[in-house]
């Protein structure tokens, strides 16, 4: 029996780049794709999203002389992360993970592909104006609550799950189907502010069983 007709998986960003191996490797970001590839085994409709960068992307640190990963950099939208390049368009980087297999999936949302603005999550970019349309495509097709899973904890996945709250929708982050870089404490700050406007936990093995 598949999950209701208004509810969605969202699997942000499992993608080479992010996993072992990658530019931008999460450690052990690779263990949770089975239990992801599970849960899509019970969803009618899942959304994945794709980092899809151009070279000459705002957030690279190579981009900005005298810049490594991880400095901060002051743009109009706010106080912008430098990172390692990652997950350009059309490399191997930006692939989606070989081991997740979601042949059922709909739509896949690219993000980041605007050279001068970052993005995490996968309903609107760090400017918090520019759109993706996730959220037009969600209520058009009659969905009301969310389950996010995928990487990074802490920085894509809080940032879908609050937009998505934002947005109107029931927002569950899926616990052990996510991996946190856990940057400084990144992970315990993203769940309190998650937890804050209402977004809520759930395990694999608690959603399977509600099925």
């Amino acid at each position: 029996m598949a999950h209701g007709k208004n509810t969605a998986l969202i699997v942000v960003d499992v993608q080479n780049g992010f996993t072992p191996g990658g530019h931008l490797a999460v450690a052990h970001a690779d263990e949770i794709i089975p239990c992801i590839n599970r849960l899509a085994g019970v969803f009618d409709n899942i959304i994945l999203t794709q980092d899809w960068h151009p070279a000459d992307h705002i957030s690279f640190a190579e981009n900005h002389a005298g810049k490594q990963p991880f400095d901060s950099i002051e743009l109009a939208y706010g106080t912008q992360v430098l990172w390692p390049t990652h997950c350009v368009q059309g490399t191997q980087d930006a692939e989606l993970h070989p081991d997740l297999n979601i042949p059922s999936a709909q739509l896949i949302i690219r993000k980041g592909f605007h050279a001068e603005i970052d993005s995490y999550s996968a309903f609107m970019e760090a400017d918090r104006s520019t759109s993706t349309g996730l959220a037009g495509y969600l209520k058009e097709r009659g969905i009301d609550t969310v389950y996010i899973t995928g990487i990074a904890t802490d920085f894509c996945v809080a940032w879908t799950a609050m937009d998505a709250k934002q947005a109107g929708f029931e927002s569950y982050v899926v616990i052990d189907a996510c991996k946190a870089i856990d940057l400084n404490g990144s992970l315990q700050h993203a769940w309190q502010e998650m937890l804050k406007v209402g977004v809520k936990r759930i395990s694999a093995a608690q959603l399977l069983k509600e099925i």
